[in-house]
Parts: C-alpha cells; sequence; structure tokens
C-alpha cells in the first residue's frame, strides 16, 4: 500500500510494474525548527507510512510506504508554493544554479521497517521572467516541491541531473526497492 496521494508517485509505480492500492496520510507537513532536509523527508515517510498502517489496519497490504520529497537551496528547504507569487519567487531563485532533491521513503511490513533517504543534484538553466510567466502559465507549479516537474513543462529548464531522475519526479525507485527488500525477508 502507498501512503501518498501523489499522483506523480502512483504513475512511477504502476510504470515499474507494481500492484499497489494507494491511501492519502493525514499528517502535520511542518519543518522543525534546525531541521535539515534529509531528516525532514525521512521524519514524514515515516509519519506517513506509520499513519496510514494505523487508520487502515483493517486493510490486506503486503507492505506499507510513505515519502515525501523537498528541494534544498541555500540551507533551506522549499516544499510546495504556496500560490503563483511564491512558485515564480521559487523559481527565481532555482534560476542558473543547483540545488539538491531529497525524498525519503519508509517501508513497514511484518513489523519491520526500513528508512531511505535519496538526494539529487539539479541545475537550472538561467531562465527570465517570460519562462516563469510561461512555466506558471500552465498551473503545473501547484501541487510541485520546487514549484516544477522535470517529467512535464519544466524539463526545458533543467540543464543538468547528478542522480536518480525517479527521485525528483517523488520516488527514487532503487531505494523503494532496498527498502522493500530489507521488510519483506
Amino acid at each position: 500500500m502507498l501512503a501518498s496521494a501523489s499522483p506523480r508517485r502512483h504513475a512511477l509505480l504502476r510504470d515499474a510494474g507494481f500492484s499497489f492500492h494507494a491511501r492519502a496520510p493525514q499528517v502535520d507537513e511542518s519543518a522543525v525548527d534546525g531541521e535539515g532536509a534529509a531528516q525532514y523527508v525521512a521524519r514524514l515517510a515515516a509519519a506517513k507510512a506509520r499513519d496510514v498502517a494505523a487508520r487502515y489496519a483493517g486493510d490486506r497490504a503486503d507492505a506499507i510506504v510513505g515519502a515525501d520529497t523537498c528541494i534544498a537551496v541555500d540551507g533551506g528547504i522549499l516544499g510546495k508554493p504556496a500560490g503563483r507569487a511564491a512558485a515564480a519567487a521559487m523559481l527565481r531563485r532555482l534560476s542558473a544554479r543547483e540545488h539538491r532533491v531529497f525524498t525519503g521513503v519508509h517501508a513497514l511490513a511484518a513489523g519491520r521497517e526500513a528508512a531511505k533517504v535519496c538526494a539529487t543534484t539539479v541545475r537550472f538553466a538561467a531562465i527570465c521572467d517570460a519562462d516563469i510567466d510561461r512555466h506558471l502559465g500552465h498551473g503545473e507549479f501547484s501541487d510541485k516541491a520546487g514549484a516544477y516537474a522535470i517529467q512535464g513543462r519544466a524539463a526545458p529548464l533543467i540543464a543538468e541531473v547528478h542522480g536518480s531522475y525517479t527521485n525528483i519526479i517523488g520516488l527514487p525507485l532503487a531505494e523503494l526497492r532496498e527498502a522493500l527488500a530489507e521488510v519483506m525477508r
């Protein structure tokens, strides 16, 4: 069972051949003071998996997986933008520079738990206000960490990627496979 309402995570799992059903977790996604990006996503992934496990204990599932993704830049965490102005500010901040995408994955099964964190470095091309307006005009930014989807309309804005592509979409499949192997043995 996937503890996520994210259509991107659902599509990644379907495309990779996983059979699953999903339940939306109900957790507070606020950052804790002094918490780094890796700690933040690890904490939220665990909270999401545990929340769904507790609320849907009667559902049949071999394993429950929670995940959370954020962007780290300048020592801060970028989550989902609060609106168009916040999204534009995020994109200006990412223009012509590197940032890191972190995703925490947490798997639960048969009383065992496994946690993984994946980090991928992404470098944006230099983007101008017209690029930002064009990107924001499609509304794709609204529920994406850092206000972009690499697999969508932001693809032309990305100059370089070092690491897991599926991590940037929101679920690093290699780490997911490792976590599931640890809890399903």
